[in-house]
């Protein structure tokens, strides 16, 4: 397995015991089952970090992000596995699309989704993210200049 994608994969364990417990981890603990899991691989504990605190600080907007694409579906009536390899692939995908092609960005959601979910999970996690996707890159597309 790639660096990076264990470091998700350690990252999405991490926020998936977060989301589901009421008294989640402490940073002590975290950073050690972080290390853990790298074999203190410091380049990979230092993107699973920076995944982590991510999310974290962005957890508002991303949650948003998810509710407003995801069409008769509640984020709190998702699958946990599914609630936070989206949490994981969205905040990739708004903060750091331009380090990642988006087509690695939903692969690795997709991978995780296949590993940590249900069968329809990649389906779902594909169909949500490609969604988002396409409506992030129509946002930032530029406008057409206008005629001279």
């Amino acid at each position: 397995m790639l660096r990076r994608s264990r470091a998700r994969e350690v990252a999405l364990q991490v926020l998936f015991e977060h989301d589901l417990n009421k008294t989640p981890m402490s940073a002590a603990a975290v950073a050690k089952f972080v290390r853990d899991r790298m074999v203190n691989d410091a380049e990979s504990v230092a993107f699973c970090s920076e995944l982590l605190a991510g999310v974290s600080a962005h957890r508002a907007e991303i949650d948003a992000a998810i509710t407003e694409t995801a069409e008769n579906w509640r984020l709190s009536r998702m699958l946990p596995s599914d609630r936070n390899v989206l949490r994981l692939a969205v905040y990739e995908l708004l903060h750091h699309a331009q380090q990642v092609p988006v087509p690695v960005l939903l692969n690795e959601a997709i991978e995780l989704a296949r590993r940590f979910g249900t069968v329809d999970s990649p389906g779902f996690v594909n169909g949500l993210l490609d969604k988002l996707a396409r409506r992030r890159a129509k946002a930032t597309e530029s406008p057409a200049a206008p005629p001279a």
